[in-house]
């Protein structure tokens, strides 16, 4: 009933279903049993049909043509912003085993931009630098989980160290996603556009095979010892550069489901652990999130992007935007699982006060950042390469075809 009346407020959608599923936790209206075991699979799933969604609407033309700046976040700022993390949660979690710190490290690494949907969205914002936030997004969880898994076994090692030894566990996470991926996505858009083509489809099916879509590139490069989440958003890419413009009722399908699905998990995220997390909250652990959203990633970032024509103010905005969202909160649950909630509760405890710290945070100023960074670029050269869109629009694909 509000909806529209939020979207150019400061107050986003994550923001408000954490905050709805916090009180039913004091209301004690669904118990933490009940969600927390729904928020993992509602959280996986999440993940992968929002990766798949944002791949899919990427414009691969002009991603290849101007790829520098995804390319330098991914491979300079992903690693620099876990060395920077890692030792500076050294120097401020007291008695923490070097494991367990590089742990939480690893675990803050990973971005959400469904935190900053507003800046992605957002007409004011040119399409080059709302491309490499979605890029980097996409990515950044896929590539950071085998680093996260890593440290886990570090930590503890006869529970999560792989059979295959380490160097062929990463290899096999980092190119089986793609090589599963991309492939299942052209071949799967060839078939929809034949399908269309002989009316043996129709929209809802459509919509439905993109989801279906999405989860067995998933589970293949799963199955195969790969990492799904890269697996789906290579299948987006190959999906998207066969069927943009010309199947704009996916997108629309897609996309409505991905963010009922994101407000579900967002919803059972606050229900399950936000109460409990901010009683567990300390002046260290809030420290050390500040620090990670305030200054480690922005000034990873901001090396990363040293000899690009990233202007200044790209360079800050690219910082700013890097929220902590389902993928954090999500790999703290998956190395629970393995760890045990005695080693790695403290982990789970930071890394949830971060996804809600940062909802607020990048919340509150994604709207005003936007317009404010729009504001900054009048007349350079990051101008948009396309004229002002959404992301569902369908004239937006055609152009983008």
């Amino acid at each position: 009933m509000i909806a529209k009346r939020l979207e150019g407020s400061l107050f986003t959608t994550p923001m408000i279903f954490l905050g709805f599923g916090a009180l039913l936790n004091i209301m004690d209206i669904l118990p933490t049993s009940q969600a927390e075991p729904l928020l993992h699979i509602i959280a996986e799933v999440t993940l992968v049909v929002l990766l798949f969604l944002d791949a899919a609407q990427i414009d691969q033309r002009a991603l290849l043509r101007r790829s520098v700046w995804p390319t330098r976040m991914l491979l300079i700022g992903l690693p620099l912003t876990f060395i920077l993390g890692a030792g500076i949660g050294l120097l401020i979690l007291d008695g923490w085993s070097t494991a367990m710190v590089a742990l939480v490290a690893a675990i803050l690494v990973p971005t959400d931009a469904a935190l900053g949907q507003p800046v992605l969205t957002s007409p004011d914002v040119p399409e080059r630098p709302r491309r490499a936030l979605t890029v980097e997004s996409g990515l950044n969880d896929g590539l950071a989980l085998p680093l996260v898994l890593m440290m886990a076994a570090f930590a503890a090692p006869l529970a999560m160290a792989p059979s295959e030894g380490w160097f062929v566990f990463g290899v096999k996470q980092v190119l089986i996603g793609p090589l599963i991926g991309i492939p299942i996505g052209l071949l799967t858009g060839w078939g929809v556009l034949w399908a269309k083509k002989h009316d043996t489809t129709s929209d809802i099916y459509e919509g439905i095979g993109a989801l279906a879509l999405a989860a067995m590139s998933y589970l293949c490069a799963q199955e195969l010892g790969g990492n799904g989440f890269i697996a789906a958003f290579s299948a987006g890419l190959g999906f998207g550069a066969i069927v943009r413009g010309k199947c704009a009722f996916i997108y629309e399908f897609t996309e409505s489901e991905g963010q009922l699905l994101s407000w579900g998990a967002f919803l059972l995220l606050g229900a399950a652990f936000i109460p409990e997390a901010i009683a567990q909250l300390t002046w260290a652990h809030a420290f050390l999130i500040l620090l990670s959203i305030f200054v480690i990633r922005p000034l990873a970032i901001w090396i990363s992007l040293i000899g690009s024509d990233a202007s200044p103010a790209t360079r800050i905005f690219f910082g700013w935007f890097g929220p902590k969202g389902l993928a954090t909160a999500l790999f703290a649950l998956l190395v629970l699982e393995d760890l045990g909630h005695g080693l790695a509760d403290p982990v789970l405890w930071i890394a949830i006060n971060a996804v809600w710290i940062s909802a607020l945070l990048h919340g509150l100023s994604a709207a005003p950042g936007a317009k404010l960074y729009a504001a900054r670029l009048k007349g350079q050269d990051e101008m948009p390469e396309h004229a002002p869109h959404t992301p569902s629009d369908p004239a937006f694909l055609a152009r983008m075809a």
